[in-house]
């Protein structure tokens, strides 16, 4: 695939990834009308996190990441039999592997609500309700497994339209659900929960016709000894953890969240929903393009096509990353005041989402890169680099989580006061104020570059990457674009500095303005130095 390819496939991508946000972004906004931030939403969020944290290894992590490069080799050596064949084979061996293990969630939620929220009192209202919520919820990660299997294959033979839009129907079934809720249901929350199981259903029936399209239709048969599958099950065995270490880390601070005071994971979720908008728009747009480029450029052995496509990605995700993150840093107020906080989302609501809102923002271009870095050495069949550097990722992550609540629980004046008062440190942690969820966002983005520097270190060792002329100006001309957006943004803070007494449409216009006079400085600047498309098509 040229460069000129790459970027329009990119666009794509992109477009219809543009089009599942902004549903994804009203969805957001009737979650915050209708439910707020509270215990309740809390719960949800946790039981929702489990079959997503499964979607998210198999549509943009370990899954992918082993069949892609394999079905890519099928592709270029075997032909269309063989590839229906492993088709077949891959689909026979996932519905029964999913089938196993979402019969064992089920049996076990109430045990898994002990280890995935401990913050829970067995027994509690919130507790019974996650298990509840987690039952229902978790068929989900059933279904948008087999249609990620079938993204997958439609990404390999550059049909990026129909996974990317797939997502649309997740947010209309659960905008559905949370209207439905305070419509017809009294505003239960476990309706939300049916919205998921709805929607997987949903989004893997809408896979089905492009692929009977291709001819590619799955016949589901046991394969366990198929050659491709025994290949698929060695390589996604070390990238299960390897290619998913951003999801293991929220993970575990879903535990850590589930102490804090109530609406502290609701206040992450926020924060987290809005930095999906650069992440999910482009990063994972530019890592479901490259993937299958990178396989078939090492598939055909083509060293400099490989070390091409390596660098627009790089490049790309640097033009996108740096701006975006000074932007979110800067606006992270304005835009959740603008967005959600209405109804029962008030003012304390948008201070504490906004909080882990900029220190999570602070590694997006960290974040970016990874989902070029990785896919470099999935592309190889090597699923060894990134386990080491994800290994390095999560236990940096767990030690920022200790020495960060240790340090607010034994060397803050409200740290202490609680422990004196409760001597218990779930008690303790429970008692502290607002905020300490800004520390698990933190601890997530110190954990996000550890892994890009890590995966780069080993690129370069591993001397698969070759950087290509310009590299120099390159930087140059996006820091001093990115500076000057930061500088006309920030003169917009401080004339527009509390949003709150504003209606929903002067916030609106208010923030239009900002967001795009910062964003016109940038692509100006860029522009009148020089950067042009083709020098992106050109890679």
């Amino acid at each position: 695939m040229s460069g000129n390819r790459l970027l329009r496939s990119s666009a794509v991508f992109s477009a219809m990834t543009f089009i599942s946000r902004i549903s994804g972004l009203v969805r957001d906004q009737v979650y915050a009308n209708v439910f707020g931030a509270n215990p309740a939403m809390d719960a949800f969020i946790a039981a929702f996190r489990i079959p997503n944290f499964m979607r998210r290894l198999s549509a943009e992590g370990s899954f992918s990441m082993a069949f892609v490069p394999v079905l890519a080799e099928y592709k270029e050596a075997h032909g269309p039999q063989a590839v229906r064949e492993l088709i077949d084979r891959v689909s026979g061996v996932l519905i029964a592997a999913l089938l196993a293990v979402t019969a064992a969630f089920l049996l076990l939620a109430p045990w898994l609500a002990r280890v995935i929220v401990p913050g829970f009192e067995p027994g509690s209202g919130s507790a019974e309700l996650f298990v509840e919520m987690l039952r229902i919820t978790f068929p989900y990660a059933l279904f948008i497994s087999l249609a990620s299997l079938a993204g997958s294959i439609l990404n390999s033979y550059q049909r990026f339209a129909i996974p990317a839009l797939s997502p649309v129907l997740l947010n209309l079934a659960m905008i559905s659900a949370a209207l439905a809720a305070g419509e017809w249901f009294g505003g239960s929350v476990k309706v939300l929960a049916w919205g998921v199981f709805v929607a997987g259903i949903l989004q893997l029936l809408f896979h089905l016709p492009a692929l009977a399209r291709l001819g590619l239709l799955p016949r589901p048969r046991w394969g366990a000894a198929h050659a491709g599958v025994r290949r698929i099950m060695t390589l996604m065995v070390p990238t299960l953890f390897g290619s998913s270490v951003v999801q293991f880390n929220l993970l575990f601070n879903t535990m850590a969240a589930s102490m804090l005071i109530g609406g502290s994971m609701t206040w992450l979720y926020y924060s987290d929903r809005l930095l999906e908008f650069p992440l999910g728009m482009f990063g994972v747009a530019i890592g479901a393009v490259i993937l299958p480029h990178l396989s078939s450029r090492h598939a055909a052995t083509d060293p400099e096509g490989y070390s091409k496509g390596l660098d627009w990605g790089f490049r790309l995700c640097l033009l996108i990353g740096l701006p975006a993150c000074a932007g979110l840093i800067l606006c992270a107020q304005p835009l959740l005041a603008t967005l959600f906080q209405y109804g029962r989302f008030g003012e304390f609501d948008m201070r504490m989402s906004s909080w882990s809102l900029m220190a999570q923002a602070s590694a997006v271009p960290a974040f970016l890169l990874v989902k070029v870095l990785a896919p470099a050495f999935y592309s190889r069949q090597d699923t060894r680099t990134p386990v080491k550097a994800a290994v390095m990722s999560v236990l940096v992550n767990a030690l920022c989580i200790v020495l960060f609540f240790g340090g607010l629980l034994w060397l803050t004046e409200a740290g202490r006061t609680a422990l004196a008062a409760t001597g218990d440190l779930r008690d303790a942690m429970k008692a502290l104020p607002g905020g300490g969820h800004a520390l698990l966002a933190l601890a997530i983005a110190i954990a996000g570059w550890t892994n890009a520097a890590q995966l780069a270190w080993y690129l370069r060792r591993a001397g698969i990457y070759r950087r290509q002329p310009g590299w120099g100006r390159f930087l140059r001309q996006i820091g001093s674009a990115t500076l000057a957006m930061t500088l006309v943004v920030a003169a917009f803070r401080w004339g527009w500095q509390d949003w709150t007494p504003w209606l929903w449409w002067q916030r609106g216009w208010r923030l239009a303005a900002m967001v795009g006079a910062g964003g016109g400085v940038y692509m100006a600047l860029l522009w009148l130095q020089g950067i042009r498309l083709r020098q992106l098509q050109g890679h």
